[in-house]
């Protein structure tokens, strides 16, 4: 009877798993944060938590391999639509804006590309503990798909400070890091 009662209930198990694609609510996406060189090998972004809840993903250009125009200048943020932002040095600004979880396990969200001074549709996600998986949308069904790969070092001329630092990227206003709230002190009686 034992035997027959676990095979019943592996049976049940089974089927209940199937029924809810192998989960039993929505997966808590793996962490992205980290430094991930970008696929072709021109930049490298720093993935970290952002917002007042410290639940969404933002990123920042922290090292490129050509920094500098043809004639030593730092590249600009020249496409951005807005124009108190077009002055900007590339290094250092955020390009992921506050991604946030999704019921897949991944993160999702908006990317801006600085060449042509749009927003992208993006999901990302952890193929493994050392790869990111990047997708980019132009409209629903024409994506791309990049590899990223994490990395530990520090290469010449990488921004390595603390967001908003001196040496450090610069979060965009609207995801800079809230001041955390002053403590009340509570009265003795």
């Amino acid at each position: 009877m034992n035997i027959l009662l676990r095979f019943v209930l592996r049976v049940a198990i089974t089927i209940a798993m199937m029924a809810f694609g192998g989960r039993a609510g929505a997966a808590a996406p793996a962490d992205p944060s980290g430094t991930w060189l970008v696929e072709d090998g021109r930049a490298r972004i720093r993935l970290e938590r952002c917002g007042p809840a410290r639940d969404r993903i933002c990123g920042f250009i922290v090292w490129m391999k050509e920094p500098a125009d043809k004639r030593g200048q730092p590249l600009r943020d020249s496409q951005n639509p807005d124009p108190d932002k077009r002055a900007r040095v590339l290094l250092g600004h955020q390009l992921i804006m506050g991604l946030k979880a999704t019921p897949e396990g991944r993160f999702g969200g908006d990317i801006y590309n600085a060449e042509d001074g749009k927003s992208y549709s993006v999901t990302l996600w952890r193929e493994s503990a050392d790869r990111l998986k990047l997708k980019g949308c132009l409209i629903k069904f024409l994506c791309q798909t990049q590899t990223w790969q994490q990395t530990l070092d520090a290469q010449p001329g990488q921004l390595i400070g603390l967001t908003g630092d001196l040496n450090g990227p610069r979060a965009d206003k609207e995801w800079a890091q809230v001041p955390a709230p002053k403590p009340t002190q509570v009265k003795a009686k």
